[in-house]
């Protein structure tokens, strides 16, 4: 096995042939299993799916609802293990991996590797990656991105009718780990109280008077709190995971996160009053107060894997929608379509969604809509004067703004900068903010989730100041008349701000991902993107290419030929001569379809790559980046 980079898209670029799964190594705590310890070894005559993954990446988010259906399907015949392989520094605090377990609803083995000592002995490129391990030990396959459930699913089915040897007859004889072993419970709290709050709005409406809209993750439901108790007063959705419409007690949400109110002509004509991001769902919903219901408005359940061109709601599939908001000026709600890396719009009148900013690459490139590039945009809030729409990038630690169709960055400076550091806007750190509002001065306040802090960020002066601290995974900040509530998502609490005590000044550090480099020869260099269909499946050339390749670099002029779109998978760079070191920025698509039946199913998998180089004599003339990779 070759040395695997530590980077968020990329890495060595070396093809794994059919060899012994490596044993899973490092003092990290485990999860979901009574803190015992599981070796590959222990679990000889079982199939074994490793997904690396991290808590804050939406795509790794996605997989886990891919390997969900296996778990059910085969409890005592494979093991899924979550390999926690952590991108900031927060993540790679273990009761940080014990909240996300606990919030997501994992009930598979997780083990913390905040050394990466796994990721390197795998040889995994990107988040999420998942390797299918069969019963001898040896790899079976290896995939990087999302939209290969099927191709999982058909490996993990023909392992287990092909018990090829009587060793693993022998071993699955012993038994083993399996998927009963106990769920970690300690952080759930009473199902009385919130469990993993996200976003919470104010709201005044005949049947609460007063109220805080609270979305509870945790629950799968919108908590409904008084604010002078905080106590839950209402809940709308069963708290059961599911998508069905109906009334409060029978409908049900999976993971909501964004919010809104709609104004009262709009809701009186459309018959709800709220809108909801039922995340993991891919939908949103409309919720009535009046008559105590919900129903599907946007989506099909099914997650988008490119963006679409404008059309009917019902009919376009969504990606992770993180936030909802209504923008008076375009008459439509905007949605931070975070699985998309783009903003889009929902107009309830006429039930039509429409793009509205971001390229779909995960970047951080401000400019026109149109090729300005977001990354996991998470939260939404208006500018003081209505005409501009301020929101956080997740992945790039980013307060962003577009206003006459154009987006710029106020705090940022890309994928792998962060950290919390106050002062000027050109200095200044955020580490991965889920949360926002605007106050009445034009001032932008900050959940700044995983440094625990709320910021005010103003962009008059350019200034960044911290003014509360200490609430773990704060995810969002709401405005209710002169008081500012906090939605302290990992202490399953709200709590109110005092915006007018003494600022504090953070000095931290700034933090840097330094990802190894891939050494490469100057001049031409051949870019390869190794994809096999699946055991029943063909590329799908039912719309021309099934093939969508771009490559980038940073910095642009890294590359003097070889950047841009294409529909192959190989690719000739040419490299600047006196070029020293940059990063190229790949991201593929490959759509295929089944070989059999009247109606196959067609399927998309998507992954970008980051690849840090370095051009020096001697380095490597060829780059292979394993997208799938069937061994057996």
């Amino acid at each position: 096995m070759h040395t695997a980079t530590f980077a968020r898209h990329g890495g060595h670029a070396t093809v794994v042939h059919a060899v012994e799964a490596p044993e899973i190594v490092g003092d990290g705590a485990w999860i979901n299993t009574a803190r015992r310890r599981l070796t590959l070894q222990g679990l000889r005559g079982k199939v074994v799916v490793l997904d690396f993954w991290t808590s804050c990446c939406i795509n790794c988010l996605h997989i886990l609802d891919e390997l969900r259906p296996i778990e059910e399907r085969f409890p005592d015949d494979v093991v899924v293990i979550g390999i926690h392989s952590p991108k900031f520094t927060h993540e790679a605090d273990e009761q940080a991996v014990r909240d996300a377990v606990s919030r997501y609803d994992i009930v598979h083995p997780v083990f913390n590797d905040p050394g990466l000592k796994n990721w390197r002995s795998y040889n995994v490129q990107a988040w999420p990656t998942v390797v299918v391990i069969d019963q001898d030990g040896q790899i079976a396959l290896q995939v990087a991105g999302e939209g290969h459930g099927e191709s999982i699913l058909e490996t993990v089915e023909r392992l287990l009718l092909d018990r090829s040897s009587t060793a693993s007859s022998d071993a699955a004889a012993k038994g083993g780990a399996t998927q009963g072993d106990p769920v970690d419970t300690s952080s759930l709290p009473d199902t009385g109280t919130l469990h993993f709050p996200s976003k919470a709005i104010a709201t005044c409406h005949p049947r609460f008077d007063r109220a805080l809209l609270v979305t509870d993750v945790g629950h799968h439901r919108i908590a409904v709190l008084d604010p002078d108790t905080l106590h839950v007063v209402a809940s709308i959705g069963s708290g059961q995971r599911g998508r069905n419409d109906g009334d409060w007690s029978s409908a049900s949400f999976h993971s909501p996160e964004g919010i809104c109110d709609l104004p009262p002509d709009i809701a009186q004509i459309v018959g709800y009053d709220v809108l909801v991001a039922d995340t993991a769902n891919h939908l949103l919903r409309g919720v009535s107060l009046t008559e105590g219901s919900v129903r599907t408005v946007a989506g099909t359940g099914q997650p988008a894997r490119l963006g679409q061109g404008e059309g009917p709601a019902n009919e376009r599939d969504l990606a992770s929608p993180w936030d909802v908001l209504w923008w008076p000026a375009l008459h439509k709600v905007v949605i931070a379509s975070a699985g998309l890396h783009q903003l889009w719009t929902f107009d309830p009148l006429s039930g039509v969604v429409a793009w509205l900013a971001g390229d779909g690459r995960e970047a951080l490139t401000d400019g026109p809509a149109s090729t300005a590039s977001l990354a996991q945009p998470s939260g939404l809030a208006l500018s003081g004067d209505g005409a501009g729409l301020w929101f956080v990038d997740a992945e790039t630690s980013a307060l962003r703004e577009l206003r006459r169709g154009e987006v710029r960055t106020v705090v940022g400076k890309g994928l792998f900068d962060f950290g919390h550091v106050d002062g000027p806007t050109s200095t200044a750190r955020l580490q991965h903010p889920l949360g926002l509002a605007v106050l009445s001065e034009g001032e932008v306040l900050v959940a700044d989730t995983y440094n625990h802090a709320v910021r005010i960020i103003d962009p008059t002066t350019s200034s960044v100041r911290t003014v509360a601290s200490d609430l773990r995974e704060v995810s969002d900040v709401c405005l209710d008349g002169q008081t500012a509530w906090a939605v302290i998502s990992s202490e399953h609490r709200l709590a109110s701000i005092d915006l007018g005590g003494a600022a504090m000044l953070v000095t931290g550090d700034a933090h840097t991902i330094v990802r190894d480099e891939t050494s490469v020869a100057p001049g031409t260099v051949v870019l390869t993107v190794v994809f096999q269909p699946g055991v029943g499946e063909k590329l799908d050339m039912t719309f021309g290419s099934p093939v969508q390749l771009r490559v980038d670099a940073d910095p642009f002029d890294l590359l003097v030929d070889g950047a841009g779109d294409s529909t192959q998978l190989d690719r000739v760079l040419d490299i600047r001569p006196g070029a020293r070191s940059g990063v190229l920025s790949v991201t593929a698509r490959v759509a295929t379809c089944d070989l059999d039946g009247e109606h196959p199913a067609c399927h998309l998998a998507v992954q970008d790559w980051g690849i840090p180089i370095r051009v020096e004599e001697g380095g490597l003339s060829h780059l292979e980046l394993v997208f799938r990779e069937t061994t057996r």
